[in-house]
C-alpha cells in the first residue's frame, strides 16, 4: 500500500507559509511610503506657498502673513501691484530666454565636437571635459566672485550684459553634459546612408542628426532656463542697478516679502508643471508600439 507523506505547512525554518505572506506585505511597503514622504517633504513648501498666495493681509503695509485671515484673489489681480518686483521679473524672464538660446548653441555644438572628434584633431579634449564637471562642480560662489574681479578689471559696467555673460557661462556645462549623454548611443551609419544619398553636411545635420539630438538640446535648454532664473549667488555679484528677481525678493526680505512674491512664484511653478506634462504627452506619441 501506497503511503502519501503529508504536505509541509511551513517553510524550512518553521515558519508558516501565511506569516511570510503577511510579512512580505508589510515589507512591500516600505519604498512606496518612502517616496511619498520625500516627494510629500519637496511640494510642501511649494503647496504653502500657493495657499499662501490667497491669503488676506489685515495689517496696512501688504506682507507675507503666515496667520490665516481669509481667502481673497486680490493679490492675483494685483499681480503688476509693485513695479519694481513686475520688472524684475520680466528681467528674469528675459534673461533666461536668452541665455536659453545661447547656452543651448554653444553647448550643443560643444557636445558635438566632443562626441565626434578625438586627439590629434581635438587637441586638449580631456582638458575641455574636465573644465565642464568642474564648471558644474565648483561653487557658485566662486564663479560670481571671479567673474565680478573680471568685470572691474576689465571696466565693464555691471547690468544686463555681464548677467548675460555670467549666465550663459554657468549654464553651457549643463547644455554640453545633456546632449552628450543623448548622443552616447547615437548611429553614425544613419549619417553616413544620408550622405551616401547625396545629403550634404548640412542637411544631413538637419534632416537626421537634428531630430535624433533634439530631445537632449531640449533637456539641455530647459535646465539652462530653470538654473538662470531662480539663480542668485552669482547675480547678486554681477547684477549692479538691474536686479533680477531672486536678488529683489532676497532684499525685500529686509522689510517684509509683498503676497505678489508668491504669486509669480505660483506662475512660475504652474508653468513648470505645464511643461513637464507637455513632455510626457509629447513622449508617449513619439514612444513606438
Amino acid at each position: 500500500m501506497t503511503t502519501v507523506a503529508a504536505r509541509p505547512t511551513g517553510s524550512a525554518s518553521g515558519q508558516p507559509a501565511h506569516g511570510r505572506r503577511k510579512q512580505r506585505r508589510w515589507t512591500r511597503a516600505i519604498l512606496p511610503t518612502y517616496s511619498w514622504l520625500v516627494i510629500a517633504y519637496l511640494v510642501f513648501p511649494i503647496a504653502i506657498m500657493i495657499v499662501y498666495s490667497f491669503n488676506q493681509v489685515t495689517t496696512g503695509l501688504p506682507q507675507v502673513s503666515f496667520a490665516w485671515n481669509g481667502f481673497t484673489t486680490r493679490w492675483y489681480q494685483q499681480w503688476n501691484g509693485i513695479p519694481q518686483l513686475t520688472s524684475s521679473f520680466w528681467l528674469s524672464i528675459q534673461l533666461a530666454l536668452a541665455t536659453t538660446v545661447l547656452a543651448g548653441v554653444v553647448g550643443t555644438l560643444l557636445a558635438l565636437a566632443l562626441v565626434r572628434y578625438r586627439p590629434p584633431r581635438f587637441r586638449g579634449k580631456a582638458a575641455f571635459e574636465q573644465t565642464l564637471f568642474l564648471n558644474i562642480a565648483a561653487p557658485e560662489i566662486v564663479l560670481g566672485a571671479s567673474l565680478l574681479g573680471l568685470f572691474v578689471t576689465l571696466n565693464v559696467a555691471r547690468g544686463f550684459l555681464t548677467l548675460l555673460i555670467s549666465h550663459v557661462a554657468f549654464s553651457i556645462a549643463y547644455v554640453a553634459v545633456t546632449v552628450r549623454a543623448r548622443m552616447a548611443g547615437f548611429d553614425r551609419s544613419l549619417e553616413e546612408a544620408a550622405q551616401d544619398l547625396g545629403a550634404n553636411a548640412w542637411t544631413t545635420f538637419r534632416k537626421i542628426t537634428f531630430p535624433i539630438i533634439l530631445p537632449g538640446i531640449m533637456a539641455g535648454g530647459l535646465m539652462a532656463f530653470a538654473i538662470s532664473i531662480d539663480d542668485f549667488v552669482t547675480s547678486n555679484f554681477v547684477s549692479g542697478p538691474q536686479v533680477p528677481f531672486p536678488v529683489w525678493v532676497y532684499g525685500a526680505t529686509r522689510i517684509g516679502i509683498p503676497p505678489q512674491v508668491f504669486v509669480f512664484g505660483t506662475a512660475i511653478f504652474t508653468v513648470g508643471i505645464l511643461c513637464a506634462l507637455a513632455s510626457v504627452i509629447m513622449s508617449r506619441r513619439h514612444r513606438p508600439a
